[in-house]
């Protein structure tokens, strides 16, 4: 099998024109540099000093303070790769140009655009390279992370499966006089509310019910956990404050109460609080959900996001575009420092950009796919119109 694997990647090596062999050797070594650097500069930022604060204060194990950084890498490596690819980029061609090796290539009729094709190819395997650590690779480490700082602090760090818990739901109106529903079953009908959840246990609950028209109940318990036999929730130690249309007013004390509901409260208390812990089928379970509920707010939120999986790989697109353009005027001499300071403005005004569109998606000014699309969009344009400029030169 190693064989025929080889055999072929020596067939596809020798139709690969040697102009582009030549630069994407040169595009390698300066893109793990920048892999590297970004990645440690981010980890150490991001994770390591919190690691080392724990393993002093709290007493985690150095060994397991590895595995937790270890299991991290992956998040931070997703947000390296698209700003390696425009380092890298701009420090290769950058490089080139300065040692005037694409004068010598425009001088024999290489267009620019032709030259920056090995750019691109890099930047579209890198951007799939993204999508899978970003989709398969950082929402499993990272919950493996989170159960091994959970194992390793132990109660010294109370980490919840959920908290605030709130779920509308909708149904028929049941008329008290001939204790039928009514036709439309879209009403707002029960608002259930819970303070805290452990493992898949509802605790502080609060249960309003105006399902029956003129009748409202209020019900109050200290836990309350989902029976999928039954479809039913069972709550304990509580009381019910029953408020009919008479204005009569009675309460009931109950060590056991039976509710039937469905188990869509238990579904939104195992939704992950961010969505970049979530695969894309995940987030789109967790959107049914939030529609289901009746939360309009939140399933945009994770429409949003949704469309981020996507659009974050493909900033490596992007980048790639971007770095090989600039990187390709016969009139810049990049070193290494300029180069990374020119990345950084660069990135900071991409993602600048997208936070403010994202942000608008979420209240609902714009649509989610244009929201997630358009910093896309408008950093292509900028790309396409930065090689136009180069190619003049």
């Amino acid at each position: 099998m190693f064989g025929y694997i080889f055999k072929n990647f020596n067939s596809v090596k020798r139709v690969i024109p040697l102009i582009d062999k030549w630069l994407i050797a040169q595009l390698v070594p300066p893109l793990i540099f920048s892999i590297s650097a970004f990645t440690v500069v981010s980890l150490s930022v991001g994770v390591m000093f919190d690691l080392i604060r724990k393993i002093v204060e709290f007493g985690l194990p150095f060994g397991l303070a590895l595995k937790i950084l270890f299991l991290k890498l992956p998040g931070f490596l997703v947000l390296s790769f698209p700003m390696s690819v425009l380092l890298s980029t701009l420090l290769t061609y950058g490089k080139l140009s300065s040692n005037s090796e694409l004068l010598a290539l425009r001088s024999i009729g290489i267009k620019t655009s032709r030259f920056i094709v090995p750019a691109l190819i890099v930047s579209i395997f890198m951007t799939g390279i993204t999508f899978f650590f970003n989709n398969s690779l950082v929402p499993y480490s990272n919950k493996l992370a989170e159960i091994s700082m959970r194992d390793g602090l132990g109660k010294s760090t109370i980490i919840e499966s959920g908290n605030d818990i709130f779920f509308p739901g909708y149904g028929s109106l049941i008329d008290p006089k001939t204790n039928k529903p009514s036709e439309r079953n879209t009403y707002l009908t029960q608002i259930f509310f819970s303070r805290v959840v452990e493992n898949k246990i509802m605790k502080n609950v609060t249960l309003l019910d105006f399902s029956r028209i003129g009748n409202k109940q209020v019900l109050s318990a200290k836990s309350a956990s989902f029976d999928k036999e039954n479809l039913r929730w069972i709550f304990k130690n509580g009381k019910i404050i029953y408020f009919s249309s008479d204005a009569q007013t009675s309460i009931v004390n109950f060590d056991t109460y039976f509710y039937p509901l469905g188990d869509g409260p238990l579904k939104v208390s195992e939704i992950q609080k961010d969505a970049n812990d979530m695969t894309v089928s995940e987030a789109i379970a967790a959107k049914n959900i939030y529609e289901s509920a009746g939360n309009i707010k939140e399933a945009r939120k994770m429409k949003v996001r949704i469309q981020e999986k996507f659009t974050l790989p493909f900033a490596c697109l992007v980048f790639g575009l971007i770095g090989s353009s600039l990187g390709s005027k016969s009139n810049l001499r990049s070193s290494r420092s300029q180069g990374f300071g020119l990345s950084v403005i660069l990135i900071l005004i991409y993602y600048v950009i997208s936070f403010l569109f994202s942000s608008l998606g979420v209240k609902g000014v714009l649509s989610p796919i244009i929201a997630a699309w358009l910093p896309v969009m408008i950093s292509l344009g900028a790309g396409i119109y930065l090689l136009r400029k180069s190619s003049s030169f």
